[in-house]
């Protein structure tokens, strides 16, 4: 059966590789984003042009137009999602506010804590809406795209709350869902191979750009071995190193290469108390 799939922010970066990654499994995924044209970002990027990659990959992309800041948007994309497939099996929470911190918070424009709104809030709308699809299907996933910044300093206040905010709201969620066969976890992610990085990069001297970085679609390709896996439920509720969850799943890079884990460095995530698992 076809796997059907939510990814939000997918016009670009992290959520459009997770998006084709996805595709490439033969899934039917719907891509969310603001972006409709390439020049609404200096990055570039669609929905539009993600879903056309999706199909290309093998699956079926369906460009769905959205802000996640607008509560009514997000009811009305999981209605279509409803009305159009029955069902829902993977979301991916993906979507956040770009901000771009050059000092102390204090210095920084209020509306850097955007970022608790599309970014944390707009992760709870989505899987309020996502849940009751998984549920009627008997199993689903939910999936918070995370950071070591939930643990290690990066980015400033807002960023660090929004991550660490989602790793416990992943596992809350999962402890109510564990009855209806819906896991949900949050995944960090590595440094990026993304438009915005390697636009960032460009600026800098030649001899600091050789950084080995994760390709967008690693994450995607782990998402789909962990929804196959037997051990769904078990890993439900917990924070996961996308590199780690990648090694134990027998996940490797669209190059053939094994994402490095920076626990060492930058963290670990925090054992979730009994409670909840």
């Amino acid at each position: 059966m076809t796997m059907v799939a939510v990814v939000t922010g997918a016009s670009r970066g992290a959520g459009k590789g997770i998006a084709v990654a996805l595709g490439r499994t033969g899934a039917t995924v719907y891509v969310t984003g603001r972006s409709r044209n390439a020049d609404d970002s200096p990055y570039g990027g669609t929905v539009g042009e993600t879903a056309a990659l999706v199909t290309e990959a093998g699956g079926r992309g369906v460009p769905m137009a959205v802000d996640h800041g607008d509560d009514e948007a997000v009811a009305e994309l999981f209605a279509t999602v409803g009305r159009e497939q029955g069902e829902l099996d993977i979301l991916v929470n993906n979507a956040a506010k770009a901000t771009v911190v050059r000092g102390p918070f204090w210095t920084e424009p209020p509306a850097v804590a955007d970022l608790l709104t599309v970014g944390l809030r707009s992760h709870y709308i989505a899987a309020f809406h996502a849940a009751p699809l998984m549920i009627a299907g008997g199993r689903g996933l939910i999936v918070h795209t995370g950071h070591y910044g939930a643990v290690s300093y990066h980015q400033g206040p807002a960023y660090g709350a929004q991550k660490a905010g989602a790793d416990k709201m992943a596992a809350d969620m999962a402890r109510e869902l564990r009855p209806h066969h819906v896991a949900a976890v949050s995944i960090w992610m590595g440094g990026l191979d993304t438009e915005r990085v390697r636009a960032h990069a460009d600026a800098l001297p030649p001899e600091t750009r050789d950084v080995r970085r994760e390709s967008p679609e690693f994450t995607g390709r782990v998402i789909a071995a962990l929804y196959r896996s037997p051990e769904l439920m078990t890993l439900s509720g917990r924070t996961l190193i996308g590199a780690e969850l990648g090694a134990h799943l027998s996940v490797t890079d669209v190059d053939g290469s094994v994402p490095i884990s920076y626990r060492d460095t930058l963290g670990a995530p925090p054992e979730p108390h009994v409670s909840l698992r």
